[in-house]
């Protein structure tokens, strides 16, 4: 079976690219909110010196602390990194759409698209290798994400819970406590995935 996948980024280019919006981005806020290095740290929960990192321009920051970032900002993941769209009709290229994790056997995370925030909705197209693990932090109150399983067999915990989606199904998760994706099979695994984050 061929299945069509995103085309390989650079991953040099997109951290570049990626950590220069960031630092933009934290700059800009900071200014404008009068908020210090300290006060951002507490509010993302990330260390004082990542968050000068970030702001410097010299940080490799994960999945997990673009999502603390934006959340502590109020704003989207893609709008952190550049890629929000705010128009009525707006189309993505592939080279628009970055890997944001890569695995240690060659998977990787692609954000296709995302709204301009506080209210987010983000679609990625993952694949992950045999022996793959990913560990998704508590997102914010309320955060729901919706997988599809293209090819291959995924595990998904939701704490304690373990739910295995075979190829065709889905699931729909309230992800605000921690969660992992994994592949625990021989084949790749390929899939979509949704995430809803709209601030009450």
């Amino acid at each position: 079976m061929t299945t069509n996948k995103p085309p390989e980024l650079d991953t040099k280019d997109d951290m570049e690219a990626i950590s220069s919006a960031v630092a933009e981005k934290v700059k800009k806020y900071r200014k404008a909110n009068k908020v210090s290095f300290d006060e951002l740290s507490k509010r993302a929960g990330i260390s004082k010196g990542l968050v000068v990192d970030l702001e410097k321009g010299t940080a490799n920051p994960s999945i997990a602390t673009l999502c603390k970032v934006s959340s502590a900002m109020n704003i989207s993941v893609a709008d952190l990194i550049n890629t929000s769209n705010t128009a009525a009709i707006s189309v993505n290229k592939p080279t628009d759409m970055p890997v944001l994790w890569r695995g240690e056997k060659g998977g990787q995370a692609v954000l296709i698209s995302g709204t301009s925030g506080p209210h987010v909705l983000e679609l990625w197209r993952w694949t992950m290798k045999p022996g793959e693990v990913f560990e998704g932090h508590a997102h914010t109150k309320g955060t729901v994400e919706i997988l599809y399983v293209e090819t291959g067999t995924l595990t998904f915990k939701l704490e304690e819970s373990e739910t295995i989606l075979k190829e065709g199904y889905s699931a729909l998760a309230t992800t605000d406590r921690p969660h992992f994706y994994s592949n625990t099979g021989t084949d790749d695994v390929i899939f979509t995935m949704s995430v809803m984050d709209v601030v009450k």
